[in-house]
């Protein structure tokens, strides 16, 4: 069954994509939670009419995130934690914190958008993560954790 999507999915599409999933999926949950319609040939063109309308505004918002990424690429961000006598950190890094360091530096991205690349930051250093923008594009930033 072709469905539009609505709002983005995880792991499925982004907003106003096109794709085709099982009929079971699209009739007992993308469309009764809202996530999505139908694809008939009514609603295609309907579609079609609205994606050429938004195409301008698409492209802003692409050049206004890879400015965002231009910026944010090679700054140097600290994370303050309270750590042990023996460097570990009482409990661990997370996206959370991450970003209100990101806010501190003054790039407003929300937590959901960060991704750390190591799976437990546990103790003081340099760790990377990979911060989503836009549909497309991904930054990858350096992080170090210290102590408070």
């Amino acid at each position: 069954m072709e469905i539009i999507l609505k709002q983005d999915v995880a792991n499925l599409g982004h907003k106003d994509d096109i794709i085709k999933v099982k009929d079971g999926y699209a009739n007992n949950y993308l469309i009764p939670q809202g996530f999505a319609t139908i694809a008939t040939t009514s609603a295609k063109k309907m579609h079609a009419e609205n994606m050429k309308q938004r195409a301008h505004k698409e492209e802003k918002f692409r050049a206004g995130a890879q400015a965002f990424a231009e910026r944010i690429t090679g700054g140097s961000f600290k994370v303050a934690t309270k750590v042990s006598s023996t460097g570990k950190i009482y409990g661990s890094v997370n996206t959370i914190m991450l970003a209100e360091a990101l806010q501190n530096a003054g790039f407003e991205v929300e937590r959901k958008n960060i991704k750390i690349k190591e799976e437990e930051v546990k103790e003081v250093g340099i760790y990377h993560a990979s911060v989503k923008l836009y549909k497309d594009i991904k930054v990858e930033i350096e992080f170090e954790v210290v102590a408070e």
